[in-house]
């Protein structure tokens, strides 16, 4: 067994009344590629949140490398989360500025290097996720999936040892997804960094992950390997696998 790079203990959040994680326990290991699957409101994307410490748990822990980032202060944040890189559902590509100065920003803000070493360095990350000569356009400009590689460029840009993927195929088509799911695997393979990839994307979620967990009523219902899951006897694990709707209302947190 790998060395655990994440220790989640007994972690509870709450919004108003309702507990959209009560108590869950699971370790994420060292260059390991852990997928979370769940229905809408099965918590997945609040998952996500607290391992970079975007939100705070109303109780539990969580160990980021020996750690407790659950208990930081956002000034002691900051150089946890320079370790730690995340694509978010929407890419967050910022409108105004080209996709050179996109994939740049992280570099300006935080890596102290010259620009020309700068411009090297985008050029290597674009390069990473299969993208030439767009530099100079504008995210209006680019298709859906291509706003996804470049986001994907810019969480990259640090070199974290960590990415957390929000919904990577969120709007995509079919063929687009699966593009967008051999890149993150070769990427996480290539550089041996430790991934958490949140989806209800089944077909991603097959194509990334050596780990599989399924959320529903705020905790694990299952959490291994795949071969493992499609043996399943979680009744509401093996409708998802299998494709079935449940009858049950959808809740709005993710």
């Amino acid at each position: 067994m790998q060395e655990a790079l994440y220790q989640v203990r007994g972690l509870v959040k709450r919004y108003g009344r309702r507990t959209v994680l009560d108590r869950i326990d699971f370790d994420v290991s060292r260059g390991e590629s852990l997928v979370i699957l769940g229905r809408s409101g099965s918590g997945k994307s609040v998952t996500l949140r607290q391992l970079n410490g975007l939100d705070k748990p109303d109780a539990g822990t969580v160990i980021f490398d020996g750690q407790t980032i659950s208990d930081m202060e956002e000034r002691e944040l900051f150089a946890v989360r320079r370790r730690i890189g995340m694509l978010f559902q929407g890419g967050a590509l910022f409108d105004s500025m080209t996709v050179f100065n996109n994939v740049a920003f992280p570099l300006r803000e935080h890596s102290g290097l010259e620009e020309e070493e700068i411009a090297e360095k985008v050029k290597q990350q674009l390069q990473m996720v299969k993208l030439r000569g767009v530099e100079q356009k504008m995210p209006a400009d680019l298709s859906g999936g291509m706003k996804k590689r470049v986001a994907l460029a810019r969480s990259l840009a640090l070199e974290p040892e960590v990415m957390l993927f929000d919904e990577p195929t969120t709007g995509l088509d079919p063929m687009t997804s699966a593009t967008i799911g051999k890149l993150i695997r070769g990427i996480q393979q290539q550089l041996g960094v430790t991934a958490v990839v949140v989806t209800h994307d089944l077909h991603l979620g097959r194509a990334v992950g050596d780990r599989v967990g399924f959320l529903s009523r705020g905790r694990f219902a299952f959490l291994g390997g795949w071969e493992e899951a499609d043996g399943t006897r979680h009744p509401e694990f093996a409708a998802f696998l299998a494709g079935r709707e449940e009858d049950e209302e959808d809740e709005d947190a993710a």
